[in-house]
């Protein structure tokens, strides 16, 4: 059993020891590790702090065990600063609250957004006022979730990423208001059917996202997940765990289709086949730890289209 460690912090770029801790417990955490190097450098709070046992080896994560790690008396350890950081919670509301504002412009018709003629009129177009509410719900039930679902740890986002997540939603929310409250719009082929029909699988799939995040949320318990894997539960929209790893991902997808059909808008169509794609690449990520981490998970589940992948 070590009694004590010494942890030397050494500057991965210039190679210059940094910071050097002595009789260390060997039950710390490297997030504890963290802290201590935070006292000496309070520019580098622990969140901007990336440590690794070699230059170019894997980030070591702050639950990780000191005592745990293939280290001697002295671990060596190598520091690269992240660059500023926001927390999950905050890069959310930048994101949603944005994309949220972004269309309502488009749809109050702000002056400068289309010829003057049209400043502050509403179209004549029900559907126009039904797109509008469908997005401002999502973001909204988005934000809501944010506060009141999620449990969020003390993972953060880098500055410089946030920027293109912000200029990803709030562009194309522009982009999809822009057309859909057009003063030359034209409603769906198939008029009042369409736009009921769409309307009707887009508020299911909202409520099945809602209840699969309320369904995940209660696998964490104090921000840890519990070492298990989600399973359906008496609410019919959980019953999707049967046949895939993320559902969430699975009504987010049915959603946009939905906002799709339902507005007959080119540029939705884009906005949710982007949306697919990355969505598949997550949920392909989730799919396949679930696999390493558990030798009973159910083989029919696939990752995000049930029977399909």
């Amino acid at each position: 059993i070590k009694h004590s460690l010494e942890v030397e912090i050494i500057d991965a770029k210039t190679k210059e020891q940094l910071c050097f801790l002595d009789k260390v417990d060997p039950h710390s955490t490297i997030g504890d590790i963290k802290n201590l190097f935070y006292k000496s450098y309070p520019q580098w709070y622990p969140a901007r702090q990336a440590l690794r046992l070699d230059p170019k080896g894997k980030l070591l994560k702050d639950n990780e065990i000191l005592q745990n790690l293939p280290v001697g008396t002295t671990a060596t350890m190598y520091f690269k600063d992240l660059g500023p950081q926001l927390g999950w919670t905050t890069v959310f509301f930048a994101e949603y609250i944005g994309a949220l504002l972004t269309y309502l412009v488009f749809f109050f018709r702000v002056p400068y957004v289309y010829s003057h003629t049209y400043a502050f009129t509403s179209s004549s177009h029900p559907v126009v006022t039904f797109a509008c509410v469908c997005h401002t719900l999502h973001y909204m039930k988005r934000l809501m979730e944010t506060i009141f679902v999620h449990r969020f740890s003390h993972g953060t986002m880098p500055l410089r990423a946030i920027v293109k997540n912000c200029a990803y939603y709030w562009g194309f929310s522009a982009w999809l208001a822009y057309y859909i409250n057009h003063p030359l719009y034209t409603p769906p082929s198939y008029g009042e059917l369409q736009v009921n029909y769409a309307l009707f699988t887009f508020v299911m799939c909202e409520m099945g996202n809602l209840s699969i995040h309320i369904s995940l949320r209660n696998l964490k318990v104090d921000g840890l997940r519990v070492r298990k894997f989600p399973m359906p539960t008496k609410n019919p929209f959980t019953w999707l765990f049967f046949f895939v790893s993320c559902p969430n991902y699975t009504y987010e997808v049915g959603a946009w289709m939905s906002f799709t059909v339902m507005t007959q808008c080119l540029p939705v169509a884009i906005y949710t086949l982007f949306g697919f794609i990355q969505m598949s690449i997550w949920a392909k990520g989730k799919h396949k730890a679930y696999l390493r981490e558990f030798k009973d998970y159910p083989s029919v589940r696939m990752a995000i289209i049930p029977l399909i992948f």
